[in-house]
């Protein structure tokens, strides 16, 4: 699970986090004014996802849908065939809300990720007036101080319902990350903006059996047709 944010002098990190919240790899740099879809290419995280050094398992056929293993972004990342983002908001069949109402409960999860990080450690949550390398240092320490805590202290660095889960008719229900990082300044924001809209037909032939898998008996859940057909937003 990919995000991207943005902190002072323009410090872009982007981060791959398990379901844990645990910081797995991070890239972080200032980019100056470059466009979003470029700083990602150039990230070692990227690099080394096309070139295999993540050695990602093959695909699995799951009941009849051959689903590889894949990253989940928001729209700011590129569509790849290892790098699952949402449909575009406009114009959504039925199949696609579900699609991205299911890609979003595991987006939260670095989402999540994130704002234990910004709750838990106040410097994120005004600008860090540093030199950029002194700001890259400091959020190196922080991650691998994050990753240590979450590992050996989790019950009290992570207590229960400090992180957003979801009610039984899936409906969000907000950590208490939240409360504290919106209670002060907040430097760490989430960007927000499309990225690439150039996709290869193998991206989007991976995206599609996702959307029909998540709508299949086998691939569904229980309450994701209702949780979509009333959250009020009409489908085509």
């Amino acid at each position: 699970m990919f995000y991207n944010y943005k902190n002072f002098h323009s410090t872009v990190l982007m981060a791959i986090c398990d379901a844990k919240y645990r910081f797995l790899f991070v890239s972080i740099g200032s980019y100056g004014r470059d466009n979003d879809a470029s700083i990602f290419s150039q990230t070692d995280i990227c690099k080394g996802i096309e070139n295999g050094v993540f050695q990602i398992p093959a695909s699995s056929l799951i009941n009849g849908y051959m689903l590889p293993y894949v990253f989940t972004g928001d729209d700011i990342f590129p569509l790849k065939s290892w790098l699952m983002k949402p449909f575009p908001g406009k114009g959504l069949t039925e199949k696609q809300a579900i699609y991205n109402y299911r890609l979003s409960r595991c987006r939260r999860t670095v989402e999540n990720t994130f704002g234990i990080l910004a709750a838990r450690w106040r410097i994120f949550r005004r600008p860090i007036r540093a030199q950029v390398t002194t700001v890259d240092h400091i959020v190196q320490a922080t991650i691998c101080l994050h990753n240590y805590l979450a590992l050996t202290h989790n019950a009290r660095y992570i207590p229960q319902g400090f992180v957003d889960s979801e009610d039984k008719s899936g409906n969000l229900v907000c950590g208490e990350w939240r409360q504290i990082i919106h209670s002060d300044e907040i430097s760490l924001q989430a960007l927000r903006r499309t990225g690439s809209n150039t996709y290869s037909f193998t991206a989007k032939s991976v995206r599609e059996n996702f959307c029909e898998y998540f709508n299949s008996k086998e691939g569904s859940l229980p309450w994701q047709l209702n949780y979509v057909r009333y959250s009020g937003k009409k489908y085509i």
